[in-house]
């Protein structure tokens, strides 16, 4: 797998792990820890070859992360996007914001700022919109007017 790919596995199984723990997304990438997501990201390549819900529970195990109560799947009014879907967006504004810095450094950086909640707000359109558009907002750290 290249690094793309890696980035889009580490970023679903970020979300994956942030619904079933019921977490923001925030806290899943600083429960598991830099460490640990960049182990994850090197060997995605075997680790998508499991079911990502035993690669989940495997590292909710490990990490011991906690049940909270943030959950955004069961508010969404609409169609839920998947956890797929949603870490594709996540890959990309990585990458469109990376600038040659080290995509787990960055990784890191986008979670934990204030556009994974706005991306979480699945009651909104944020997560439809332009990987363009996504990246302008997160570099002017704010939604822009359309």
């Amino acid at each position: 797998m290249n690094e793309g790919n890696n980035l889009f596995y580490v970023c679903s199984l970020i979300e994956y792990i942030g619904r079933e723990r019921k977490l923001r997304r925030a806290d899943v990438a600083a429960g598991l820890g830099e460490s640990v997501i960049r182990r994850i990201f090197k060997y995605a390549d075997t680790f998508h070859c499991e079911q990502i819900a035993k690669v989940a529970d495997d590292f909710i195990t490990m990490c011991n992360l906690p049940t909270g109560s943030f959950d955004n799947v069961a508010s969404c009014r609409y169609d839920v996007p998947g956890y797929w879907d949603i870490g594709a967006v996540y890959a990309r504004l990585i990458e469109d914001v990376s600038d040659g810095t080290d995509l787990v450094s960055k990784l890191m950086e986008v979670y934990s700022s204030w556009m994974s909640d706005a991306l979480s707000r699945f009651n909104s359109d944020l997560f439809y919109q332009s990987r363009q558009y996504i990246a302008e907002c997160y570099r002017a750290g704010t939604i822009l007017a359309a």
